[in-house]
């Protein structure tokens, strides 16, 4: 089975450098899918109320012989549950659906500013962490502006900030950003989905020099940069192949060759976070 190398966090705890997206993964197929990503050797597993697939997830959890302690199980607070005591009962909500009596990584789905509750949201979270139930929080979707009026109204960064990042949309102002305050980024759709760049030269390239699959090459890009990627699969083949990214290593030209792919308008949907909301 392959080892998982992990990040530090900047509250002082750690987070497998690769993760399983579940998304949109349910009942008994979300279960089997997420067993076998377990299998295979994941061990932090990506949920969310809006994925309405968290018993799934759960059952899962229930039902592996992986210890519970081994297990980062993350879900995300929808945005018609944003407010200080609304974040509070939606979290005991996802504790029942999932359930679990702590969650390791609770984060905002998305900042949703038309609203305007996003930091009282916060607030809830950083209690909830304070009494145990939580040990990491973060957001989703959160730009430098919103990342940067957390810390100034509350005096806490989150740890973790999960957002669309692709060779078509590598972030790297973004990046940047999390890089010099301690804030760890997370990709969704790390492959890009139906528009992977699986036949690009310099991803090609690569994957012909090393001996792998574009995927993996694009996997472990995201290494490479700091991005802890959080690929979906159902197939236990895909599952394995995507987490096989740990005994080879990218060049920086490669690297660099790959995230000169990115595009101003490289996003896979008008989900800029500014005018995106979800509810």
């Amino acid at each position: 089975m392959t080892t998982i190398p992990t990040f530090a966090l900047g509250d002082g705890t750690s987070i497998p450098a690769i993760g399983f997206g579940t998304y949109p993964l349910r009942g008994r197929e979300g279960t089997d899918a997420t067993l076998s990503a377990i299998d295979a050797g994941y061990r932090l597993l990506d949920t969310a109320v809006n994925y309405r697939n968290e018993d799934a997830v759960g059952a899962a959890v229930r039902e592996t012989d992986v210890p519970r302690e081994e297990l980062v199980i993350a879900t995300k607070l929808p945005g018609r549950d944003h407010g200080f005591e609304e974040t509070i009962t939606s979290f005991r909500g996802s504790l029942d659906s999932l359930g679990l009596d702590t969650i390791d990584l609770y984060l905002i789905h998305w900042p949703n500013p038309s609203v305007g509750k996003y930091v009282d949201s916060w607030k809830a979270m950083v209690q909830l962490q304070k009494e145990g139930l939580v040990r990491t929080i973060g957001v989703s979707n959160f730009t430098t502006d919103f990342l940067t009026r957390l810390a100034d109204e509350t005096g806490v960064l989150p740890a973790v900030n999960q957002v669309e990042l692709h060779p078509y949309f590598p972030q790297e102002e973004l990046l940047a950003f999390h890089r010099q305050h301690g804030v760890q980024t997370e990709a969704w759709s790390p492959l890009g989905k139906a528009q992977a760049p699986f036949a690009e030269e310099p991803v090609a390239a690569a994957a012909a020099a090393h001996g792998v699959s574009p995927a993996q090459v694009v996997l472990r890009w995201h290494h490479e940069r700091g991005v802890l990627p959080i690929p979906k699969s159902a197939s236990p083949e895909r599952q394995r192949t995507n987490l096989d990214i740990f005994d080879f290593a990218l060049t920086e030209a490669e690297v660099q060759a790959i995230t000169a792919l990115g595009k101003p308008d490289g996003r896979l949907f008008d989900g800029d976070p500014n005018t995106h909301e979800e509810m």
